[in-house]
């Protein structure tokens, strides 16, 4: 009697975990069709594993660089780690993890995550949390998951779960019964992919109308905090005979000031990083502002991010001597499907950008 009893209670425990479990899966957020950058932490590991190049950061590295033009231009193999509004600390923790999975021989670090030191340097406390989600949610867990948890954490988070809703999200998301969509139970199993190599690509052309104000700004100081973490990146680099190289994107908006370029490169010299600010390099590059960006300059759309790919490859070719390497068959024949997939994609946004423009009054 006592074995059947414990076997009724092992087999009510798994019922309840199994349950419990499918419900929690079926409640988080899939971001396949909005906000899909919430997808796209988890799709590294899809692809993780033999990347020479790991840019890391938020949407000034997902939006602005092209994995699949930088292998098919230079035979350069690389990834993208990026999410919305990643803070330093997160891209710390995520490079941390990066490194037990491959030894890339450059990071690229996009500096403008330097001008945020912290949660409320963002502005609203509740579209914070939602970044933090869409950054840590994705994550395996790891000690750098926790780590990268504990240091992102909002003041109301803290508050009120803690850690606890990201081991069970289900305590964030079990009010999204009103919400479910289609793509819910669609990729309840396997989601789809949303990214090229952790790259988001934008096909709409949204031109540059007016110059964006240089607001005077009450400090101009880096935070501590954030110096602290590009010390730890630096030195991660360093522990894993990795070059670091620094990158100011092509973004109009926001603002980067003289006053932030001038500490970067204080920094990049009393280091010895290589330090690319891309605003200074338009006319090289070759970005048309009326053509290359799909929202007015704050990012680029894949016409612009193509051109700014094979402007930078030249850049990891001749500077960080990194070597083609399209001869190594099998490699070549994973980035000759990531390259059809990528074509696949373009062709479709753009067959759906032309049809939407017909539509329009």
């Amino acid at each position: 009697m006592r074995k059947k009893a414990a076997l009724r209670i092992i087999i009510s425990v798994i019922l309840f975990a199994v349950i419990f479990f499918a419900l929690q899966r079926l409640l988080m957020p899939k971001y396949m069709t909005e906000s899909k950058e919430g997808a796209m932490i988890q799709e590294y590991y899809q692809n993780a594993g033999d990347n020479d190049v790991v840019f890391i950061t938020d949407c000034e590295v997902y939006e602005n660089f092209s994995p699949v033009k930088l292998w098919n231009e230079y035979g350069i193999p690389s990834i993208i780690r990026g999410s919305a509004q990643q803070m330093i600390w997160q891209s710390y923790y995520l490079l941390e993890e990066t490194f037990r999975y491959e030894s890339p021989s450059v990071v690229v670090f996009n500096v403008m995550t330097m001008t945020y030191d912290s949660a409320e340097s963002v502005g609203d406390q509740s579209k914070m949390e939602a970044y933090n989600r869409m950054t840590l949610d994705g994550m395996r867990w790891s000690k750098s998951k926790v780590s990268s948890i504990k240091a992102s954490m909002t003041k109301e988070e803290k508050e009120k779960s803690g850690i606890w809703s990201y081991i069970f999200p289900i305590l964030r998301y079990h009010d999204r019964w009103n919400d479910l969509k289609e793509e819910d139970f669609r990729c309840f199993f396997k989601q789809d992919q949303v990214t090229d190599n952790g790259y988001l690509m934008q096909v709409k052309v949204n031109p540059v109308k007016d110059d964006y104000p240089r607001i005077p700004l009450v400090s101009y100081q880096f935070g501590d905090i954030c110096y602290e973490y590009l010390d730890k990146i630096r030195l991660l680099c360093e522990e894993h005979n990795c070059q670091l190289v620094l990158v100011k994107a092509p973004s109009l908006s926001p603002i980067w000031y003289d006053e932030y370029e001038i500490q970067i490169l204080d920094y990049a010299n009393e280091h010895d990083l290589l330090y690319i600010n891309c605003l200074e390099h338009l006319d090289e590059i070759g970005i048309d502002w009326n053509q290359d960006t799909y929202d007015q300059g704050l990012h680029l759309n894949v016409y612009g991010a193509e051109k700014l790919t094979v402007y930078f490859g030249q850049i990891l070719r001749d500077e960080c001597l990194l070597q083609d390497r399209r001869s190594d068959s099998s490699l070549s024949e994973k980035w000759t499907e990531k390259t059809r997939l990528y074509d696949q994609r373009k062709e479709r946004m753009e067959k759906e950008r032309d049809q939407e423009a017909d539509i329009q009054p």
